[in-house]
């Protein structure tokens, strides 16, 4: 019998063996290569790349291939994430998502989270963002055509990119 008894929580791969890790004060340094992992390599990372992943498959399903492209050129460790509701609104308000929009969009993050900011509306081309700059993370999204009367509530910055 496997030590996981659980189906569900054995990983697609099966399961390998991984040696402990070594912490600094077992005669190792934190960022020493464990067998089966790579150096420096996180839990949070592998959950991101995981997370962009889907949220491509989600816009190639929605029939948004050229977006679901960009986002996985973006990559990164500062990648940013999109929200299930906020991938639904650029779904329906059909928001063109390439490179050059994620690129200028993450920028936009980055110079609002050097300024202390948590939830920033980050303008770019006529469509508004609202982002969790804190977890990273696009929370809706707006066209310019379904902007006029709206207010952006719960934000402490504005960026324009």
């Amino acid at each position: 019998m496997s030590p996981i008894s659980n189906p569900a929580l054995v990983p697609p791969g099966g399961l390998t063996p991984v040696a402990p890790a070594r912490g600094a004060g077992a005669g190792g340094s934190p960022d020493a290569p464990r067998k089966g992992g790579q150096a420096g390599a996180s839990f949070a990372d592998a959950l991101s790349r995981a997370g962009q992943v889907e949220q491509a498959d989600a816009l190639s399903r929605a029939g948004q291939p050229a977006q679901a492209d960009a986002l996985a050129q973006a990559g990164g460790a500062q990648q940013l994430q999109f929200s299930k509701h906020a991938l639904a609104r650029v779904e329906r308000r059909g928001i063109s998502l390439d490179a050059s929009t994620l690129g200028r969009l993450s920028q936009g993050v980055q110079r609002a989270a050097s300024k202390g900011s948590r939830d920033s509306l980050v303008l770019v081309d006529g469509t508004a963002f609202v982002v969790s700059v804190s977890n990273r993370t696009v929370i809706t999204a707006v066209g310019s055509e379904h902007m006029k009367d709206n207010v952006f509530t719960n934000i402490d910055s504005a960026v324009i990119a």
